[in-house]
């Protein structure tokens, strides 16, 4: 076990005050005290080389639980045990072990070249010559950047930025990544690389912690979700299991040769009837298993085209936040 997370709490403090110019004088003296709850008791584990996708509406706790896990907050209660170590009480060995990407948040500098901040990393972390050239050498082939590196940061697009911002981050031999929003604004092109990166790495025994709102990130390289909402886990297990936590449910895209029947039955819900003879469905097999569904259609109508999908993430992680 490389992470363990027992009951943790957040509390934030602030103060509230009026509008009105009187109200805001009279909050000099008399502040009214609100207490938020970020993270309410939260508890989970995660083993070496595990890829965990950690999800949740904006406000969730998701950056709060980061956070606290990478050292930079203090929580207000509870335990975080990380190889060993407590994240914001033993932070300077700790940070040695792990790195991080924030989509938001540079760690290159503007002005100059990508390959002149990874000799500043080298400096920061002491990575041995021989460990610094391998590992350089390396991702700069994986992600196809020899020529990039020696171009000044600002001259980069977003998409070769990334990739100088992953190298950034691994230098130094990090067991556990953590990655917040790491595909934000690229291309198909590019968060496909980023995307193969991250799996090569994770293949190496890197263990990775992604937070995205992109669940597209989430389908391609995690092996299990959490979902956190208003501070608390609501689901913990694999994408197929978070599937079947609302039932075994299929779209299916029905075309026929004559009028469709009647489609009002148990197990189907029809999303969009574009004419009598196409229509979009949703699925139960629980309620209505496929082959039963088929024949029904196939003897009152003849199917012409049957396209049948699984349920997309998306509908699934939408019904889990509400």
């Amino acid at each position: 076990m490389i992470i363990k997370v027992e009951n943790l709490t957040k509390t934030y403090k602030s103060y509230e005050r009026g509008n009105t110019f009187r109200e805001a004088v009279y909050s000099l003296f008399v502040r009214k005290t609100k207490y938020v709850e970020a993270l309410k008791g939260i508890s989970f584990t995660m083993e070496k080389g595990e890829l965990v996708g950690f999800l949740g509406p904006n406000g969730a706790g998701k950056s709060t639980t980061l956070k606290i896990l990478t050292g930079i907050l203090f929580p207000t209660g509870g335990k975080v045990d990380i190889m060993g170590y407590t994240p914001w009480k033993d932070r300077k060995k700790y940070v040695a072990h792990i790195g991080a990407v924030f989509g938001q948040k540079s760690q290159l500098l503007w002005d100059i070249p990508p390959i002149d901040a990874f000799y500043l990393n080298k400096a920061i972390y002491s990575i041995p010559d021989k460990i610094f050239k391998k590992n350089l050498d390396n991702m700069v082939e994986l992600l196809n950047v020899g020529d990039l590196i020696k171009k000044p940061t600002r001259l980069l697009s977003l998409g070769e930025r990334m990739k100088c911002e992953f190298i950034m981050a691994m230098l130094h031999n990090p067991e556990i990544v953590f990655l917040d929003e790491p595909t934000i604004g690229l291309d198909v092109i590019a968060k496909d690389k980023i995307r193969e990166f991250i799996l090569e790495m994770n293949k190496q025994g890197v263990t990775f912690i992604l937070t995205t709102h992109d669940l597209d990130d989430v389908e391609r390289l995690a092996q299990r979700v959490i979902v956190i909402n208003h501070g608390q886990i609501v689901f913990d297990n694999s994408i197929d299991a978070l599937r079947k936590h609302f039932g075994e449910k299929k779209v299916v895209s029905v075309s026929t040769h004559n009028p469709l029947p009647s489609l009002d039955m148990p197990g189907v819900l029809v999303k969009n009837k574009i004419s009598e003879y196409n229509a979009e469905l949703e699925l139960d097999v629980s309620k209505l298993e496929l082959n039963k569904f088929i024949d029904y259609i196939n003897k009152n109508s003849t199917i012409n085209d049957l396209l049948v999908q699984s349920l997309p993430i998306e509908d699934v992680i939408k019904d889990l936040y509400s």
